[in-house]
């Protein structure tokens, strides 16, 4: 099984390029940064992972996710590059499918595009988006970017994405295309999952939940005329104090779990304030109990 670190840089956050070379040399096997582009300063919309349900300061202070890749591409070899999540309803497609194809190409073919809708009405509304058609507006953006990263005279005409023949280059190293992990939850997440994506990275620290919902995935990828071993599964785990337990990761991996993806309030937190590369040494212990398995 492998192992993701998830981190997040900000001004205060230190020398990415450091922390990346760091993360690989660990043994990671992929490198995540989540997306917020904007915090409304006036903003209703409460914080679900909080006691009191306050959005912490620094969700304010993220850099984009594909500069941040960028810097990690060029100085690491192996590691994979994934954005942990890209808010697609806050993005326009065509410029999207270009930086994600650049990055895929420029890093020999590492992109993974973690993707979600977002949670903070008040943010995709400033975006531009609207908020109750967001997922039908995910939906169709990956569909376009598909067809703009393998066709080379792309065309897409969805309810929301529209747009006429053109040429978008270069093309991802990746074939047919990096694989687009959905990060969402609830049963419509199951079946958007077996319908459109290639992966489901959803919040879970339970294997026995997470084991159920990756059956249903299966059965629904079936229903949908895919192959249910195509579907990879990148559960974001909270670590705690030491991480996933030798026996954690056997659940995870007898669930159906290709990668577990280190998270938690406490440790994107703690990026931000430079402890990447000491967060990223403590929990070299989960890499080495992976390989064990």
């Amino acid at each position: 099984m492998d192992i993701g670190f998830l981190m997040a840089p900000t001004a205060q956050s230190g020398d990415l390029a450091e922390a990346a070379r760091l993360v690989e040399s660990l043994g990671y096997e992929s490198l995540w940064i989540p997306e917020h582009p904007v915090i409304p300063v006036h903003m209703k919309t409460l914080f679900p992972f909080t006691p009191d349900n306050k959005l912490p300061e620094h969700y304010a202070t993220w850099a984009d996710p594909f500069v941040a890749l960028s810097i990690a591409s060029a100085v690491t070899k192996r590691i994979k590059l994934g954005t942990g999540i890209c808010l697609l309803p806050e993005r326009e497609p065509l410029i999207t499918a270009k930086a994600v194809a650049s990055l895929d190409l420029f890093s020999g073919g590492r992109v993974l595009l973690g993707v979600g809708a977002g949670w903070l009405r008040e943010e995709t509304e400033v975006m531009g988006a609207n908020f109750g058609t967001r997922w039908k507006q995910t939906r169709e953006t990956v569909e376009a970017m598909r067809v703009l990263w393998t066709e080379r005279e792309a065309a897409y005409e969805g309810e929301i994405i529209r747009f006429p023949a053109v040429r978008c280059e270069p093309k991802p190293l990746q074939k047919p295309h990096p694989p687009v992990i959905l990060g969402a939850h609830g049963p419509k997440a199951l079946d958007r999952v077996a319908r459109t994506y290639d992966g489901w990275m959803p919040l879970m620290d339970n294997p026995d939940e997470l084991k159920r919902d990756v059956a249903t995935i299966r059965k629904l990828a079936v229903q949908h005329g895919r192959k249910p071993e195509s579907i990879q599964i990148s559960p974001l785990v909270d670590p705690g104090e030491n991480g996933p337990s030798a026996d954690d990761l056997k659940r995870f991996r007898d669930a159906g779990v290709n990668r577990v993806v280190l998270l938690s309030q406490k440790t994107v937190a703690e990026t931000t304030r430079g402890k990447a590369p000491e967060l990223a040494r403590h929990f070299a212990q989960v890499v080495e109990r992976a390989r064990g398995i």
